[in-house]
């Protein structure tokens, strides 16, 4: 039979199949569905920062004008913004930006405990989580593949077909690697056309990032299809290789990533996050009845150009009120250094582990990619800690030498913005997928050569 005959006449039976049309529609309409969550959380967030900028001039106009004697007691009130930008990529995958904030207000006093400041949430949509784009990559396309190709051989020979095929043609698994093709085909299309919808809608830009991510999820969706290559070899029946490939599907997205997260969590347990806390109150609050030497001295050894400041024995100074501010930090930075290092291993055995756990590989990267994962966060705490450093040491020679409030150009103070550019590593990106599926595709094709079915 001609090769294009047989193209055809398998391509009119999988677009009559009731099952593979209202597959393609449901992924597709659940895809959209998530791009436009993707839009509107873009679209939340660039209200956000610019509410933040118009939000920052009035709050500072405001405090100038009702505390205009005292800079120290201004300076005690006003907040300066810094944004962690939001890349456009992240409508695709949220990841944990709907958790961590991407605005960070804070005062020149002391800064732990404002880090960790962030919005309400309604716990329910934290628990059920956001349906991205990402998500339906990574765990709703596997259930279309495996509903396209569990039944590929099996059907042939339930259906007592096979042999007819066999004596038809000489080469019966040209017929099944055509079929094979042909619902690949109908997978990557549609993944194609959510892409384009998404570049469409999220206004992605055509940058190396936007590959990266075409690139892996076409790596990702390989696997799927090797790993259900393999299933389809051992010739079993359509409900043993159902079965099989719902429970991969289960422990490969669902039970793994969740032993992965209870290990991690228990290797690293974190109870730095609470001591830190305390520390850091009890570093300023303790201050209050102790002798002004006991803050003094230490804060001078952190800043000695502060030396030159003279600090009255009884009259309140807001040399020492900011110098006990500044206590609260160094006596938690011990603390802080802990959990940080913490929280960079777990992220470190995260990414580790997924190495072989595609479905997990997938999210880390995606996220990564999208700079929505936890260690863009970590970067951007980190670029909040100098940001307040610098804000800080500016004001502290016009609190102590109490310049005029209006000696000050407070227009100068404009909300400020992060990002940080992480090279693609292109290797960790995808060797990872490429090894899971040439395995799992080799072991399949082991499989049908040992049991004497050529491959032509």
């Amino acid at each position: 039979m001609p090769y294009i005959a047989m193209f055809s006449l398998a391509f009119k039976q999988f677009i009559r199949s009731r099952a593979a049309v209202t597959g393609l529609a449901f992924i597709l309409v659940t895809g959209v569905v998530s791009l436009l969550i993707g839009q509107r959380f873009l679209n939340g967030q660039q209200e956000a920062v610019s509410f933040a900028a118009q939000q920052q001039q009035a709050h500072i106009q405001q405090h100038v004008r009702f505390f205009d004697k005292e800079m120290g007691l201004l300076l005690y009130y006003l907040h300066f913004s810094l944004v962690n930008t939001t890349d456009p990529l992240a409508g695709l995958s949220i990841g944990q930006r709907d958790v961590n904030p991407s605005i960070q207000s804070v005062t020149i006093r002391n800064l732990e405990n404002q880090l960790y400041d962030t919005d309400l949430h309604n716990p329910l949509n934290l628990l059920l989580g956001n349906l991205d784009l990402g998500f339906v990559i990574i765990y709703l396309f596997p259930l279309l593949i495996i509903a396209f190709t569990y039944n590929l051989l099996s059907e042939e020979k339930e259906g007592g077909t096979w042999n007819l095929v066999r004596v038809q043609t000489g080469q019966p698994l040209r017929l099944l690697w055509l079929k094979w093709r042909l619902r690949m085909l109908a997978v990557f299309a549609a993944v194609a056309l959510l892409m384009i919808l998404a570049v469409i809608m999220l206004s992605l830009p055509f940058n190396q990032a936007l590959l990266a991510v075409a690139l892996l999820f076409t790596g990702y969706l390989l696997c799927w299809f090797a790993l259900s290559f393999l299933v389809v070899s051992l010739k079993k029946s359509s409900g043993f290789n159902a079965v099989s490939m719902l429970s991969l599907w289960v422990v490969l997205t669902v039970l793994l990533p969740a032993l992965v997260n209870s290990y991690i969590s228990n290797a690293y347990p974190l109870p730095e996050a609470l001591s830190n806390v305390v520390k850091q109150r009890q570093g300023y609050h303790e201050k209050w009845d102790m002798d002004r030497q006991v803050t003094m001295a230490p804060f001078f050894a952190h800043y000695p150009q502060f030396r030159k400041y003279p600090v009255p024995d009884e009259a309140f100074s807001w040399l020492w009120y900011y110098a006990m501010q500044q206590m609260g930090d160094d006596d938690a930075r011990q603390e802080t250094e802990k959990l940080q290092e913490k929280i960079r291993l777990r992220e470190q055995a995260s990414r580790k582990m997924a190495m072989v756990l595609p479905p997990l590989h997938a999210q880390l990267s995606l996220n990564n990619l999208a700079r929505t994962g936890l260690q863009d966060h970590m970067h951007f705490l980190d670029s909040t800690r100098r940001f307040h450093e610098r804000i800080k040491l500016g004001c502290y020679p016009g609190i102590f030498e109490e310049q005029p409030v209006a000696s000050v150009d407070w227009d100068s103070f404009k909300v400020e913005y992060y990002r940080e550019e992480t090279p693609i590593r292109w290797t960790v990106l995808l060797l990872p997928l490429i090894l899971t599926g040439g395995i799992l595709f080799g072991w399949g094709w082991y499989n049908l050569r040992r049991q004497g079915h050529p491959a032509s």
